[in-house]
């Protein structure tokens, strides 16, 4: 890493094009600050008032959980700020805080019954009727303060927030909320095609890889980077999102589109089946599927096929010579691995091997 002596100062070029990327997206967060009784909260999450969108995890707290947050509620601990999405009908959907709010409600208007606790070990097996009349009204009367996004801000706007506000936790990734906020039949289509067994074989993921839905996300990097990069600037995340609400429009459109694009993917499947003996893999019995390594031989097979299309039955040369080569290596390490221009180089070196260029 060079020091900051060594770092060559910013042109003004790329100065000027920062700052209009800062002030491009602060103009998408608009919000305003609001503050709710946990009474109140409970009730409007019982009347349907607030929406848990589709992309959010099911109600996943282990009872141990529950328990614990509504100890730091009954202790009156500062409790993390809620955020909505004010919706045109004036609802209110949850941008964070689901799990929060689902245990409010559970606690004064069902029947949580809280497990054993670490500070108020005498309260262990209560439920809220179980409290005195005097500790209910103190515990509904608390407040917590919210956040709302107006409802301008559109589904990037609100996919960014819930993605930087859950930052290391245990909260859905990238391609579950892509596949809950952009439902549509290309979205159903990346579903269709991530669990074909010849893909499962080439591009092995872990447990929690798997569970995250990674194979998803690769074949949306797959259709988005391979229909061409206009538009990208660097960020993989809102380029794939806005690829794939566009297509689902298209789509309504043009459905025959569907199976060109579902051919599309299992042909290019099926030649590298055939010509990369390890698959996605770095070696043989690899059990991993490097991001970079995927897009360089899927998208890179891709290109190559379009622009061949009877190579898709050619005789290829042994590949592994390149594929251990450092220049291969190099062009699929991760420095720098989402610049459009290391994402080029990486596709273009595939390309221009498979066609003998």
């Amino acid at each position: 890493m060079k020091t900051l002596k060594e770092r060559p100062p910013k042109s003004e070029n790329e100065i000027a094009s920062a700052e209009e990327q800062i002030v491009t997206l602060s103009k998408r967060i608009e919000f305003y600050l609001t503050e709710y009784s946990v009474e109140l909260l409970a009730s409007k999450m019982r009347k349907g008032e607030f929406v848990v969108p589709s992309y959010q995890r099911a109600y996943t707290w282990e009872p141990e959980r529950k328990s614990r947050f509504i100890e730091s509620l009954v202790l009156g601990l500062p409790i993390p700020f809620l955020f909505f999405w004010e919706m045109p009908d004036g609802k209110l959907e949850i941008v964070d805080g689901s799990q929060r709010l689902r245990s409010i409600e559970e606690f004064v208007l069902g029947d949580l019954c809280l497990g054993e606790l670490d500070g108020l070990t005498a309260l262990s097996g209560f439920t809220f009727l179980d409290l005195p009349e005097s500790r209910q009204r103190k515990i509904n009367n608390r407040s917590i303060r919210g956040i709302v996004l107006n409802e301008h801000a559109d589904e990037q706007a609100r996919f960014d927030m819930f993605e930087r506000i859950n930052t290391g936790s245990k909260i859905a990734n990238k391609a579950e909320v892509r596949r809950g906020a952009l439902a549509g039949p290309f979205m159903d289509l990346i579903v269709e095609l991530a669990v074909i067994p010849t893909f499962e074989s080439l591009a092995p993921v872990s447990k929690k890889e798997l569970d995250e839905r990674e194979r998803e996300e690769l074949v949306a990097r797959f259709f988005a980077y391979s229909d061409g990069l206009e538009g990208y600037r660097d960020r993989p995340s809102e380029f794939i999102f806005n690829y794939v609400k566009k297509m689902n429009i298209r789509l309504v459109d043009e459905p025959a589109l569907l199976d060109q694009y579902r051919t599309q993917f299992i042909e290019t499947v099926n030649f590298i089946e055939r010509v990369f003996p390890y698959g996605f893999r770095r070696k043989e019995k690899g059990k991993a599927t490097p991001r970079a390594r995927f897009e360089a031989i899927a998208i890179g097979s891709r290109l190559a096929l379009n622009e061949r299309p009877t190579l898709v039955n050619e005789p290829i040369t042994d590949v592994l010579p390149w594929l251990i080569s450092a220049d291969f290596i190099r062009v699929t390490g991760s420095d720098g691995a989402n610049a459009i221009a290391r994402l080029r180089e990486r596709t273009g070196f595939v390309r221009d091997k498979l066609l003998g260029m």
